[in-house]
């Protein structure tokens, strides 16, 4: 697989329905099966180890024992998973937490119920030994980004270090330039283009932009205002095992959880997430405590805060990313998360 190639896949547009096995017993009349209820959600992106927390639940059929048939489904280049989340073609979307800011920014009725990631997974990635100690190492230095981040955490960063716009050339998703010019500093997913340059030979110095203080939640649950109102109940029972998925999922075998299914779900809806990258995905995830930081170390996964919530809005406003004076306490619903789960 060539770098350039895995980095456009990370971002299969197929759907993935579990099965469950067929109802056995030993004699007698066949007893109908428990009534499940059925509920939709979409990534961000192909299947990938950044999802597994969600497959694990299915591979695991922690969802069928919350009485859930749950379709999960895959983002990819030609998916806009809250375009079909505000169409209602979905019951639930993979997001962010600025995405939930903007829903009421626009006065849409949507919100963010669960943020699996208590740090963004966004790195900021530069050859060894340019001197790329810090964030304050990015001025006078030439950074490639694409075109969302100039809209949403570049503004923050310039702002925060005193960096220019002149300093920001186009990210293709092609990491040839990178590899041309030691100097060049560019975006990239703490579990992917480290990964491909890795093999290309190169191990790249990387900082992770949560710890610029840039607090964005990442991998959130998006739903409805409409939709957690008439279903409740049943958007409880997903978010609970969705987030003791990913407790299996991060502690994998090591922690005595068989994650071969879940990753063998992952491959079939993205055939070029093999075994290594999974691997290296997860291990990043434990490593940089992208799950089980922050809030999460006391509240578990999938935690969110009030507190947390008004400092990014406030930094997002103070750098006109988002308009001062908004309601943001109407991005999120915090009673279904902070429940404890995956706490040593």
């Amino acid at each position: 697989m060539t770098a350039q190639r895995h980095i456009v896949s990370r971002r299969a547009a197929l759907g993935l329905l579990g099965a469950g096995a067929p109802l056995l017993v030993a004699a007698g009349p066949a007893r109908a099966q428990p009534r499940l209820d059925k509920v939709s959600f979409i990534t961000n992106w192909r299947a990938q180890a950044e999802h597994g927390g969600f497959y694990q639940a299915e591979a695991a059929g922690l969802y069928r024992k919350a009485g859930l048939e749950v379709e999960l489904r895959t983002g990819g280049p030609q998916i806009n998973p809250a375009q079909l989340l505000l169409g209602g073609r979905v019951d639930m979307a993979m997001g962010n937490g600025l995405a939930a800011l903007n829903f009421v920014r626009e006065k849409l009725p949507f919100l963010c119920i669960g943020a699996v990631f208590q740090k963004d997974m966004v790195v900021l990635i530069a050859h060894p030994g340019t001197g790329f100690t810090g964030f304050e190492a990015l001025r006078g230095r030439t950074i490639l980004i694409s075109a969302e981040p100039r809209v949403t955490w570049w503004p923050f960063l310039r702002r925060k270090y005193g960096l220019k716009d002149e300093q920001i050339r186009p990210y293709t998703f092609n990491l040839q330039p990178f590899l041309a010019d030691r100097m060049l500093v560019q975006q990239g997913y703490l579990g992917s283009e480290p990964f491909s340059l890795r093999q290309a030979g190169l191990t790249p110095d990387t900082l992770l932009l949560h710890d610029a203080g840039f607090e964005n939640y990442g991998t959130t649950i998006n739903i409805g205002a409409k939709t957690l109102a008439e279903r409740r109940e049943v958007i409880q029972r997903f978010v609970d095992a969705s987030m003791e998925g990913w407790d299996q999922y991060l502690k994998g075998p090591a922690g005595g959880f068989d994650t071969a299914a879940a990753n063998a779900l992952i491959k079939a809806q993205n055939p070029e997430m093999g075994d290594e990258l999974i691997a290296f995905g997860t291990r990043m995830m434990n490593e940089a405590g992208i799950l089980r930081s922050g809030d999460a170390a006391r509240l578990g996964i999938g935690a969110m805060t009030e507190e947390r919530w008004g400092r990014f809005y406030a930094a997002m406003a103070e750098v006109g990313v988002l308009p001062k004076g908004l309601d943001w306490r109407q991005a999120f619903d915090l009673s279904l998360v902070n429940k404890g789960v995956g706490k040593a």
